[in-house]
């Protein structure tokens, strides 16, 4: 089914989002577009396998909708893939999870997630498979509770009755903390089989410096949510601090993290993640001059970027924008972009939250208007195909 498509802005105001680049407004929906800086000097996330191809992309790509997989979705947020190419995406305000059929797009709600407690840009959030899913069949999600932020895994039981194939949660990692700004909540697990969870500092800016808390960090745990083996300290799950609000992580060919951080009023980042670095919220926001933080890679103003999701696909990290109501594609030559960023979709298809890389040049582009910032239009929210390079 052909997906509606919004109409553009004015040429010239197009052109002059292009050409300013940059960053995120205070909360999730205001984002911001990019200007492209100069590759940071982060070291990688994980040792480089050496067989994954990290050749550099050309400075142009192209981006083709194939489709509409399906409509009328309710505040879509996390989204993964199924062996066998279904999809399962969560509710954020709904706390439901539902099953997509890859080929015909019809819907299943599998069931609901227990104590999830939506509200301003909190609920349910992010979901991941476990690595052994074929085996284990766990499913884990991230989600704001009464008291707090938590991670926790599901059996996944699709022989149950339509509803009812949902386990009960087993809470994995509980007291990251909540607010009705700045959750975070994207998880994934990495080439390393650990868990990564990009969490946010509900607006309390002290906690993305303060190591004892696990607000504005980038997490890393066992699948049992424990300490990682490697961790920067071996009784912590920081994995790297100094965070505003991270919804983006994404593995390069060479298994570098990658991660889309909102800014505040000015930039938006993609960084480079090292492991213990400090990304310098709130002494810092974007590229600054002192060597104690870690600079992005490159930069958006709000307007234009406010980046939820991203993936990895054809040599670049591809970036979903809310506020932006774009995608964005950062071509890499290894630790640094390799031109600067191009944009696509701008404003046709509103806001945009969640990206996956659906192997090869295919992606997964899911939009986001029928959340608490959107203005929905007929068949709001879509799952959409699309074809890059």
């Amino acid at each position: 089914m052909p997906a509606v498509q919004r109409p553009a802005a004015a040429a010239a105001l197009a052109l002059s989002a292009l050409l300013l680049a940059g960053c995120s407004g205070g909360a999730d929906g205001s984002g911001d577009g990019p200007e492209a800086s100069p590759g940071g000097t982060s070291s990688p996330s994980a040792p480089s396998s050496g067989a994954a191809d990290d050749s550099v992309p050309p400075d142009k790509g192209e981006v083709k909708v194939v489709g509409t997989l399906t409509e009328n979705l309710k505040s879509p947020w996390g989204l993964a893939e199924l062996p066998g190419g279904d999809l399962l995406v969560s509710s954020r305000d709904e706390g439901t999870i539902t099953r997509i059929d890859g080929k015909t797009g019809e819907k299943t709600e599998v069931g609901s997630v227990p104590g999830v407690a939506p509200g301003g840009e909190g609920g349910l959030m992010g979901l991941a498979l476990s690595p052994d899913h074929a085996s284990d069949h766990l499913v884990y999600a991230y989600f704001t509770t009464a008291s707090d932020n938590r991670i926790a895994r599901m059996l996944y039981d699709e022989k149950k009755p339509a509803g009812e194939q949902l386990g009960a949660p087993d809470t994995v990692l509980r007291g990251i903390p909540k607010g009705s700004i700045h959750n975070g909540g994207r998880i994934a697990f990495g080439p390393d089989k650990m868990l990564y969870a990009g969490t946010g500092e509900t607006g309390d800016t002290g906690l993305a410096q303060d190591k004892e808390s696990l607000g504005g960090k980038i997490l890393r745990m066992t699948p049992d949510g424990r300490p990682a083996p490697g961790n920067p300290e071996a009784d912590s799950l920081v994995y790297s601090y100094g965070h505003r609000n991270v919804q983006g992580l994404a593995w390069d060919g060479q298994q570098r993290l990658w991660a889309a951080e909102f800014g505040q009023d000015t930039w938006d980042e993609l960084n480079l993640i090292k492991p213990g670095g400090n990304y310098g919220w709130p002494e810092v926001e974007g590229k600054g001059e002192d060597p104690a933080y870690v600079n992005p890679v490159t930069q958006w103003r709000t307007d234009v970027a406010s980046p939820s999701g991203i993936a990895w696909a054809e040599g670049s990290i591809w970036m979903a924008g809310l506020r932006g109501e774009r995608l964005w594609r950062i071509p890499l030559d290894g630790t640094k972009t390799a031109a600067a960023p191009q944009a696509f979709l701008t404003e046709k298809y509103g806001r945009l939250r969640t990206v996956v890389a659906a192997g090869g040049a295919k992606l997964w582009l899911v939009t986001s208007e029928t959340d608490t910032r959107g203005e929905p239009e007929e068949g709001d929210d879509r799952v959409l195909r699309l074809e890059v390079k």
